[in-house]
């Protein structure tokens, strides 16, 4: 059934057009991914597509009866309490309305009156409105936004189950691979709608760089033909037509049409000037940090956390557990209420937190890079348009820019700085996709220390080697082998029937009875789902020095970077032993081809065996090597 046609439409904000020329059916069971770079109109597109504005041009027509339920990026809530809200008039929808509050972390606040949430809390109970209502077509503009990861999966199932239509805006790059089967892309002003997902549009999209790189290509061939005509001139000429000259050396000289002009180039911007000071062998130490709101509301309780150079930490857990909580004290904002935190001498702190809204909306975009102290000049100048700041937004007020335009501005005012220990509190919410991407490469690169809160997963696949996971009454462990070691930990924990994901360091899940050190290693749960209690006898495998000193002991780093290695090559096993598998299972009766893929899958399973030992080997290592260190 048809739900909404747009044809012909075009909108644009205060000083620059979006896109025109936008025409798109949706009908019932699509499932439309919409992406592009921040500002470019995206959330504006969702607003014309539930009739919530007006385009500038074109028409939009409705189906009819459609029932539409819209996430908006501000959310706006209507009722006394949450559950007013959420539920609406409709009484029979109550049961299911705290049943997604609780889904969603929002339980125990069911009851509460609507002035009394945080903006995070609020964009959660407009998404479980949204979710509870009966509709035709769903709009979502950045749903995973203030969720953790447990709620972010639960939501993916929920809308891979939703009946009718279903239009999102996310950064989250999981979620639209897993939901989308179609993906409308904003890019400079023009509109291409991709028939498939989220690897669709990364295909079409690559095609179409590609292409656009050949036309460059001839371009620039035959703007040199050209001008060494000009400046070679006719036999009979007097003198050169220099206006032609000079067109022809702006060609040569300007950017390639495949730059997008709002596309960062993060990795340009480190090298042209984002430096950064040495970090010496003390970074970060908190021992016995306690934290609580109330007797009832424990954040934190004897936290003994050691970060080195280099180091790259995810913190990871539910909601409202104590993650900014965390950061905040690393970063002197909040005194613990007991225990200490020692800052190296040498360290410079950047922090870029959930308070990008708290940017001065009468700044300009110049200002807020320069900072208080000092007028903007050229470098802040050359660093904004190395993150995608055009001259002319270079120049507007922060007010006018979209969401995602301040909070990457808020990234590029930290980085001005040249910090060497960045703590990012969420940072890739209302970032779009090529942001997330170049801030990735940024990181892979970037030799300082990071401790990041984040709730998307592909960006703590990318970024993080180990995981600072919290647990229940204020208890936090570490987990060494990333965020992707760590998931499948709790995967192996759900199928032998337990969680992992809330497991205290006194748990079967993580070390000693009543301990809270953050120096725990992982469970060590092997991917077929067993136990793996063979690991704690393994002692040989271990390089822990000998107490008479007679070998020399691998440093921390040195194990981590041997752990992230073995980490890919246990994940691409992994992948190949799948693929295998797929294989066999199409093979049918092809007895020769089930002959080669079965012996191929033979050595992909020796490959799996052998590299996950490897792995559990570095593991227990490292949780050794640490232990050495506390206890020296």
């Amino acid at each position: 059934m048809l739900l909404v046609d747009l044809d012909d439409v075009a909108a644009s904000r205060p000083g620059k057009p979006l896109f025109s020329g936008l025409s798109v059916v949706i009908r019932t069971g699509d499932r439309l991914g919409v992406v592009g770079a921040n500002g470019s109109g995206k959330s504006t597109l969702l607003r014309v597509l539930t009739g919530a504005a007006e385009p500038d041009a074109g028409q939009v027509r409705f189906g009819k009866d459609l029932r539409v339920a819209m996430l908006d990026q501000t959310a706006v809530l209507d009722g006394a309490t949450v559950r007013d809200a959420v539920a609406g008039a409709a009484s029979e929808r109550v049961w299911e309305a705290d049943a997604v509050l609780d889904r969603l972390g929002m339980g125990a606040l069911a009851d509460a009156p609507l002035d009394a949430l945080s903006g995070g809390q609020a964009k959660r109970a407009a998404l479980a409105r949204a979710l509870v209502a009966d509709a035709d077509l769903l709009v979502l503009d950045e749903p995973t936004n203030h969720l953790d990861i447990d709620a972010i999966a639960w939501l993916e199932e929920r809308l891979a189950a939703h009946r009718g239509a279903l239009v999102l805006v996310t950064h989250d790059r999981h979620l639209l691979d897993a939901l989308t089967n179609r993906t409308l892309e904003l890019d400079r002003g023009a509109v291409h709608l991709h028939e498939g997902g989220y690897d669709a549009y990364l295909d079409a999209r690559a095609r179409r760089d590609e292409l656009d790189a050949a036309e460059e290509s001839s371009r620039r061939i035959l703007a040199r033909k050209e001008l060494a005509w000009l400046r070679r001139g006719a036999p009979a000429r007097s003198r050169k037509p220099k206006a032609h000259i000079a067109r022809a050396e702006a060609v040569l000289a300007g950017p390639a049409a495949t730059q997008r002009p709002d596309a960062p180039d993060l990795a340009a911007a480190q090298s042209a000037g984002l430096a950064m000071p040495r970090l010496g062998d003390r970074v970060l130490d908190l021992e016995g940090v306690g934290f609580a709101w109330s007797p009832e509301q424990v954040l934190l309780a004897d936290v003994d956390l050691s970060i080195g150079p280099g180091e790259r930490l995810g913190v990871v857990g539910p909601n409202g557990v104590g993650k900014s909580t965390l950061l905040d004290i690393c970063a002197g904002r909040v005194q613990p209420d007991e225990g200490s935190v020692t800052v190296g001498p040498t360290v410079r702190l950047g922090y870029v937190d959930q308070r990008a809204a708290s940017l001065d909306g009468d700044a300009r975009v110049r200002e807020v890079v320069a900072g208080p102290l000092r007028q903007p000049d050229w470098r802040d100048a050359a660093l904004l348009e190395r993150f995608g700041y055009a001259e002319d937004t270079q120049w507007a007020p922060v007010r006018l820019l979209s969401g995602g335009e301040r909070r990457r501005l808020q990234l590029v005012s930290v980085l001005a700085a040249g910090p060497n220990v960045l703590l990012l509190d969420e940072p890739t919410n209302d970032l779009d996709i090529d942001t997330l991407r170049a801030l990735e490469d940024l990181l892979d690169d970037w030799p300082g220390t990071l401790l990041v809160v984040s709730h998307d997963r592909a960006f703590l696949e990318r970024t993080v080697e180990d995981v600072v996971v919290f647990g229940a009454g204020g208890s936090v462990a570490r987990r060494p082998g990333g965020y992707a070691a760590w998931e499948a930990e709790r995967r192996a924990g759900r199928r032998r029937g337990r969680t992992a994901s809330v497991a205290a360091p006194g748990s079967a899940e993580g070390g000693s009875a009543g301990s809270t050190s953050v120096s725990t290693g992982p469970s060590r749960g092997r991917s077929d789902g067993s136990a793996s209690g063979a690991v704690g006898d393994r002692g040989s495998g271990s390089r822990t020095k000998p107490a008479d000193g007679s070998s020399p002991q691998r440093s921390t780093s040195t194990i981590n970077h041997e752990l992230r290695a073995a980490t890919k090559r246990l994940e691409a096993a992994e992948r190949r032993k799948a693929k295998l598998e797929a294989v066999l299972a199409d093979a049918g009766g092809d007895h020769g081809q089930l002959a080669a893929a079965g012996a191929d899958l033979e050595t992909a399973l020796a490959e799996v065996a052998d590299a996950e030992e490897r792995w559990l080997v570095l593991a227990e290592e490292l949780e050794q090597r640490r232990s050495a260190s506390r206890s020296g």
